[in-house]
Formats: structure tokens, sequence, C-alpha cells
């Protein structure tokens, strides 16, 4: 059987918490990190940009409809944005090694921690709103102002970053001190001289690594998937209960959408959170390299279908939505008329212009509707 090992020495290593006898290379987990990293993860930086993007920009571009859901929808969209942008680096430091400085290694950790807490509480959020707009419609007057739901985004931001102290205080750029040719490719070996440095907790005694440990990951567990996932049960069901007593095709057809929700949050978070709980449990435990490995690749699989959830966020959220749909389709239209206005032939330039422009004033006010008031881009 192969040793427990991280390191090259017979002690307790801090920064991986476990006890070492000899090297582990790991290499179950680092074929399917080669593979997930360029390819899955380039995939899901691309979708959740351009999805999230959208979002955004519907948002700014009308901010006429600023109502409680779309304050959410928007910061929700901006916390998947910064992860989607965090990703490619973090995936590069699994692969490879640190490309940047300490601060910079700091910084990129904190805020994935940061946009991982505030995505997760601003789903609940989302939530709670639905089920006071919903089952509590004769409250929904006073619960739901756009004033609320700012002081609700303040809070929820700024316990995001609370929580994610630990991470910009213990990560650290360092140079590990076992063997470099583990993050080096195989024609790279013989390069004894070449630093690699990573980006990783560090620790400098046993107390401090055994408290951080456990409570990141726990934390990690508890506010960033069992809290939403009780609040989305709780609201969702009152939610459920309440459409299907009107008894319409409307109704349940948000019924399925409902469901839908719950059941991406699930499929998407359930599997790491529980690769999350196993690795908890091993932790500061004599394992052989096998069994680490095994843990390691089932935990990196998951993450990467947890990462899948920031892409379907815009679809789950907004696209539902047919305002938001309708908002977002006048930005397409309005797109094509001002393409249209500027390829079109100058000497029909004057014509061109003045007929986009008022097809684009009559769009607008055929979309907009009654939706001067304000509302929401969800059901």
């Amino acid at each position: 059987m192969e040793p427990a090992s991280l390191n090259q020495s017979d002690d307790y290593d801090y920064n991986n918490s476990t006890w070492l006898v000899g090297p582990c290379t790991f290499q179950q987990n680092h074929s399917v990190e080669r593979v997930l990293g360029p390819y899955v993860h380039s995939l899901i930086c691309i979708l959740g940009l351009v999805g999230n993007s959208l979002v955004v920009a519907t948002y700014a571009c009308y901010k006429r409809t600023r109502s409680m859901t779309d304050v959410y929808l928007l910061n929700v969209a901006v916390a998947d944005l910064l992860f989607v942008a965090c990703l490619p680096l973090l995936v590069y430091n699994e692969l490879w090694a640190w490309p940047m400085g300490g601060a910079a290694c700091k910084l990129l950790r904190g805020s994935y921690s940061v946009n991982l807490y505030a995505g997760m509480l601003l789903l609940a959020a989302i939530s709670t709103d639905r089920y006071v707009a919903i089952v509590q419609a004769r409250r929904s007057a006073r619960l739901r102002s756009a004033a609320y739901s700012r002081g609700v985004c303040a809070a929820v931001w700024t316990s995001a970053v609370l929580l994610s102290v630990p991470d910009f205080y213990f990560y650290h750029r360092y140079e590990p001190s076992h063997s470099v040719s583990t993050f080096m490719d195989e024609d790279t070996e013989d390069v004894p001289e070449a630093k690699v440095y990573v980006c990783e907790f560090r620790f400098t005694d046993h107390t401090t690594a055994v408290n951080t440990k456990m409570a990141v990951p726990s934390t990690q567990l508890a506010v960033g998937f069992i809290l939403p996932l009780l609040v989305m049960v709780f609201c969702y069901t009152a939610i459920i209960v309440t459409l299907l007593k009107a008894r319409n095709f409307q109704r349940h057809k948000a019924v399925r959408v409902v469901l839908a929700v719950v059941a991406v949050f699930v499929v998407c978070h359930l599997p790491y959170n529980v690769t999350l709980l196993c690795e908890i449990a091993n932790l500061f435990k004599l394992q052989s390299c096998d069994k680490v490995d095994t843990l390691k690749v089932a935990k990196t699989v998951t993450q990467t279908i947890a990462y899948l959830h920031c892409c379907l966020n815009p679809v789950l959220y907004a696209f539902v939505g047919v305002k938001f749909r309708n908002h977002f389709r006048r930005i397409v239209q309005d797109l094509w008329c001002l393409g249209k206005r500027y390829i079109a032939p100058r000497r029909f330039s004057r014509v061109t212009s003045e007929f986009y422009v008022s097809r684009r004033e009559s769009t607008r006010r055929s979309v907009d509707g009654s939706s001067e008031n304000g509302s929401s881009f969800t059901m």
C-alpha cells in the first residue's frame, strides 16, 4: 500500500492537515484536473460571463424597473461574474503553480470566498422575496421596497466578507516543501533549480491548522449550502401550496419553474457538499494515498458540477421571466436597429435613420406597457 503522505518527512503537515510518512503524487486527481481544467472550466467561464453579462447589461440599460427582485438579480449576476473571473487563475494554480504575488493570492482567494457566500445568500434572499410576494401578498408592499432590498444586499455582502476573513488571512504564496515535479510536466522534471509557488492555506502551528481547517469548510457547508437550502425548501414549498390553489395554467407553469429552481440547486451543490462533509470527517487522520486520491477526484468532479450553477442562474432567475425577456428583446432590437442605421447606403441614411428611430420608440412604448410603475423581471 502507498504511504499516506503529501510530503517527504514523517511528521505532521500543518498546511495539508494530515500525518505524513512519504510522498503522494495523486496522479489520478491530476489526470482528472487536466481534463476538467482547460476544457470544462473554460466552457463554464464563457457561459457564465455571457449569461450574467446579459443580465447586468439588461438591468443597466433599463433602470426604471428596479423592483426588489431586480436588485437581487443584479447582485447575483455580479457575484457570478466575479466568480467566473476568478476561476481561470484558480484552475491554473491547481494544475501548475501560482503565477502572481502574495497580495494577489490573498485577494483572489478571498474574493472567491466572498462571491461564493454572497451568491448563496442572495439566492436565499430571492426565495424569501418570492415567498413574501406570493404567500404574504398583503404585506408585500411594505416589505418589498427598493430601499429595503438594497439594505438586504448590503447585509449579504458584509456577511460574505466577514465569513471570508480566514481566506484573506491564511492563504499565502509559498514554495511547497514537497517535490517540484508534482507541479511540472514530465519533460521538465530534470530542472531542479526551477522554483514553483502555490497559493494555498499555510499555518505555523498545529492548533491554528486544526481550528481553521475544520472551521472554514464547516462554515462553507453550513452557510453556503444548508442555510440556503432550508430557506429555499421552506419558501418554495409554501409558494407551491399557494399556487396550486389558484388552478390556472400560468400558476401551474410557475410551479414547474419553482421545482426546477430547487432541483437544479440540489443537483449542482449536494454532491460537492457531501464530498466536503466526507473530507471534514477525515481531516487529521492517517490515510493511504489511494484513499486520499479518490476523495480528491470526487471533490474535483463535484466541485465542477457546483460551478455549473453560476451558468444556470441567469436562465433560472432572469430569462424565465416574461418582463426580463421583453427588456432583453428590446436590447437586441435596439442594437439591430442601430446596426442597420450605420450599414445602410449613405443616400438612404436619413430615411433609414428616421424609420428605425421611430420604430424603436414605438417598440419601447409597446414593450413597456404599464411597466412605468415598476415591475419584476421574474414571475
